[in-house]
């Protein structure tokens, strides 16, 4: 079974630390383009392959978009890993949407565990426009892997909760 890379690879986008910004189907503010409603973006790409591509201990990046997708692989692991603790979707809900928010590091920062993936931001505009795309796809990503992980009567789905105790490329958090 082959690692799934970004379907978005080729596709024309200005890069921000080697990261592509590609258009999101969101409603949150930031400094990506809008994509089409029926259009497959990198989150849903994302949310889709991280059950295939969890397993793997190794990526080799083909471009601006796979850096976002291994991000978000290892931030949806680390959503993962924060619901584990919540077993209703309300309090899962309210403690991911605190965490979503919550600072976090940017390439050339202490504390950026995939910096062998990203180059370090050339000046201050570059930081703050990676800083800001990025939140706008973890907070987007958030949304999204709630209504994956908690069925309709507010449970959670054993069958992703499985993976909160996986680690892509044994990475821990983003």
């Amino acid at each position: 079974m082959p690692v799934y890379h970004s379907t978005l690879t080729n596709e024309q986008a200005p890069t921000v630390c080697g990261a592509s910004i590609l258009p999101l189907k969101t409603m949150i503010r930031g400094p990506a383009p809008s994509a089409g409603a029926d259009d497959v973006d990198i989150i849903d790409e994302a949310i889709n392959f991280f059950r295939a591509n969890v397993l793997f201990r190794s990526f080799e990046v083909d471009g601006g978009a796979d850096r976002v997708l291994v991000y978000l692989t290892v931030y949806i692991g680390e959503c993962l890993r924060q619901l584990s603790r919540f077993s209703d979707k309300a309090s899962g809900s309210k403690h991911l949407f605190t965490f979503s928010k919550a600072e976090f590091s940017i390439p050339g920062e202490p504390g950026f565990t995939l910096g062998g993936f990203f180059t370090h931001p050339a000046n201050r505009a570059e930081a703050d426009t990676f800083r800001a795309y990025f939140r706008q796809l973890r907070e987007e990503c958030a949304q999204r892997i709630l209504e994956r992980v908690y069925d309709s009567n507010g449970q959670a789905n054993k069958f992703w909760m499985a993976f909160s105790k996986r680690q892509f490329m044994n990475m821990k958090a983003c």
